[in-house]
């Protein structure tokens, strides 16, 4: 099956490309349920165009995403087991929120301008609205190895069940895997790798708790961990990722 895709500017990254969690999901919700339930690998090769055609050729085994000749992007069935950490809570998360690089007026911008870490990120920019953007602030909390948001999605993004979409949940697991690393005075670069898995359905209603872990540094790859909690305590998806370089 081929068919076209477009990615809004509203579900960008860096200034000109998609944002690597929300294109990861997006290219995830091509295989079929069977093939992705034990978890889906998506690999990012290239640059996500925004609001430009891609090419998606999508067969039994994998989908893939297609710019010309360039490969941006291709999904494939992946078994993923992942060591997660128990979370902090949503009160505890909450409590620090104000502490996160997305929200620290004085740290060195991935763009200029703005507010924070990464001011324009639809998943932790914090000078996008409610409506478009996900504003998920991860901080270090005290006594977890790691960062967390206490997040609580608006009603934007839930679909007519009151759920969010695959794509909202790989999004939302994207940017504290980064912030793990920059609590431990480490900068990441691009999003290369995300493999993740989807446990249940996530209510857009409810006080959810997202985490981050850095798991282990390979030259220029840094290796982290996120996972995703309903307002139960209840693990809802969780991904291991692989950030590449520096975002100089």
């Amino acid at each position: 099956m081929n068919q076209h895709v477009v990615v809004a500017e509203q579900f960008r990254g860096p200034p000109d490309s998609g944002n690597g969690g929300y294109v990861s999901g997006l290219l995830a919700g091509y295989l079929s349920p069977s093939a992705a339930a034990e978890g889906v690998e998506v690999t990012l090769r290239a640059p996500t165009p925004l609001d430009s055609p891609m090419l998606m050729q999508v067969d039994d085994t994998q989908a893939s995403a297609h710019v010309g000749e360039t490969l941006i992007g291709q999904a494939l069935p992946k078994k993923l087991a992942l060591d997660v950490p128990r979370p902090p809570s949503f009160a505890q998360a909450l409590a620090v929120q104000q502490n996160s690089p997305a929200l620290d007026p004085e740290i060195e911008n991935i763009v200029s301008g703005g507010g924070g870490f990464h001011p324009i990120c639809f998943c932790c920019g914090a000078d996008v609205a409610a409506d478009q953007g996900l504003r998920v602030f991860a901080a270090p909390v005290p006594g977890f190895s790691g960062v967390a948001a206490a997040w609580q999605p608006d009603t934007a993004f839930q679909d007519d069940k009151g759920f969010l979409p695959a794509e909202i949940i790989w999004a939302a697991l994207d940017c504290p895997g980064q912030y793990a690393y920059l609590a431990e005075g480490i900068r990441t670069g691009l999003l290369g790798r995300m493999t993740a898995k989807v446990l249940k359905s996530v209510s857009a209603g409810d006080q959810i708790v997202i985490t981050g872990w850095c798991i282990e540094m390979e030259g220029k790859k840094h290796f982290a961990g996120t996972a995703l909690f309903n307002q139960k305590g209840e693990c809802c998806a969780y991904s291991k990722q692989v950030w590449i370089g520096r975002l100089d």
